[in-house]
C-alpha cells in the first residue's frame, strides 16, 4: 500500500510540481492552506507532511504547533518547504520537531530523495515501536499473571476485565459519554494497561491474599493498601525508564480502581469526577466480574443478581453515567466474555 503524503502550499504551481514528482511513488494530497490541512487531519492521518512556511492566515509554524500539541498527530514527520535561508527560522523549526527542510525552487530529484529518506526512517521507527509495544505487553502479561497466580481464586480475572473495559469504552464512545476524555484513547492499549490494576497485590501477604474466610479489620487495612502499592510499583518503573503513555495509564488503573463515587473508597477517598476516569470504569468491571465469579469465600452470583447490585450502587459506588451504559450492554458482554 502506498504511503500518504499531505502537501500544503498556497502556490498552485508548487503543488502541481510536487504532485507530479511524488505521485508515481506515493498517494499525494495537495492542500492550498493550513486551515484546510488541519481540517483534513480529522478525516485522514498521513505518513508524512510537506508544509510551506509562509502562508496567509495559518503559517507552516501554526500547523506544526497544532500537530505537536495533539497526541494523535505529533508523531507525523514534517518537512518544511521554504524559500528562506534565515538561520533563526531553521533553528526554531528544528526545536519544534521539524524533520527536514526543502528549499524552493524545488529540484525534483532532491525532493524525491528527501521524501524517500523520511518515509524510510518513519517505517523503521514504526516497526520498532510495534516491537517495543509487544515487549511491554508481554511484560504486563507476566506481571499480571504473577499477581493472579498468587490469588488462585480469581481465575482469569485480568483477561475478563480487560475485555469488559474495551467493550465498555466502545459503547461510551458510541453514546457520547465522556468522549472529550476518551476520544484520543487507543482502546486496545487502555485495555492492556488495565491488566495491571491489581499489581499492588504483589505486596500483599499470602496469609491475607489467600485467606478463605472473611478478613479481620486489621487484615482488611493491609489488603486495601494494594491500590497505593500498585501506584508505588509503577512509579518505580517510571523512575528507571521514564514515563510513557503505557505506564501512565497503568498507574491510573492501579491507584484509583477502588475509589467510590460517593467518596467512601480508597486510597484517597475521592468523590465524583475527582476520581480519574480510569478508576471509575475499572470499579464497575472489577466489581461485576467479582460478583459473577466463584471465589473460595462465596458462590458466584447470577448475572441478574449482579446487575441488581450494580443498580443499587448507582451514584454510590459507581459513576451513574457509566454504570447505566454497562447495565444496557451486560447481556451481550456476558455472552461474548462469559459464555452465559
Amino acid at each position: 500500500m502506498k504511503k500518504t503524503i499531505f502537501v500544503t502550499d498556497d502556490s498552485l504551481s508548487n503543488l502541481t510540481m510536487v504532485a507530479a514528482t511524488l505521485s508515481p511513488h506515493y498517494t499525494v494530497r495537495t492542500i492550498p492552506s493550513g486551515e484546510k490541512t488541519v481540517k483534513l487531519l480529522e478525516k485522514q492521518t498521513p505518513d508524512l507532511m510537506l508544509l510551506d512556511i509562509e502562508m496567509p492566515q495559518m503559517s507552516g509554524f501554526d500547523v506544526l504547533k497544532v500537530l505537536k500539541e495533539n497526541e494523535k498527530y505529533k508523531h507525523i514527520p514534517v518537512i518544511f518547504l521554504t524559500a528562506s535561508s534565515d538561520f533563526a527560522v531553521e533553528v526554531e523549526a528544528l526545536e519544534m520537531g521539524v524533520a527536514d527542510f526543502i528549499t524552493k525552487p524545488f529540484n525534483p530529484a532532491v525532493l524525491l530523495n528527501r521524501v524517500r529518506h523520511q518515509i524510510d526512517i518513519s517505517s523503521i521507527i514504526e516497526e520498532r515501536t510495534k516491537d517495543l509495544f509487544k515487549a511491554k505487553q508481554d511484560i504486563v502479561f507476566i506481571m499480571a499473571e504473577m499477581v493472579e497466580n498468587r490469588d488462585e481464586s480469581t481465575g482469569d480475572h485480568i483477561g475478563r476485565t480487560s475485555k469488559l473495559i474495551k467493550a465498555l469504552l466502545l459503547r461510551m464512545m458510541k453514546t457520547g459519554t465522556y468522549t472529550d476524555l476518551i476520544k484520543d484513547w487507543d482502546f486496545d492499549l487502555i485495555a492492556g494497561c488495565s491488566q495491571l490494576h491489581d499489581v499492588g497485590k504483589i505486596n500483599t501477604p499470602d496469609v491475607i491474599l489467600k485467606k478463605p474466610d472473611k478478613l479481620t479489620g486489621e487484615e482488611w487495612e493491609v489488603m486495601k493498601d494494594h491500590a497505593a502499592a500498585g501506584g508505588r510499583i509503577i512509579e518505580k518503573i517510571i523512575q528507571h525508564s521514564g514515563e510513557n503513555v503505557f505506564l501512565y495509564n497503568s498507574k491510573q488503573f492501579a491507584v484509583y480502581h477502588h475509589e467510590r463515587w460517593n467518596g467512601t473508597g480508597y486510597p484517597f477517598g475521592l468523590a465524583g469526577e475527582e476520581i480519574p476516569l480510569h478508576g471509575r470504569i475499572m470499579a464497575i468491571v472489577d466489581v461485576f466480574d467479582a460478583l459473577v465469579s466463584k471465589r473460595a469465600y462465596k458462590d458466584a452470583f447470577t448475572t441478574e443478581q449482579a446487575i441488581s447490585i450494580m443498580k443499587e450502587e448507582r451514584g454510590q459506588h459507581f459513576d451513574p453515567k457509566i454504570v447505566d451504559i454497562f447495565v444496557d450492554i451486560y447481556e451481550e458482554i456476558c455472552t461474548d466474555i462469559y459464555g452465559i
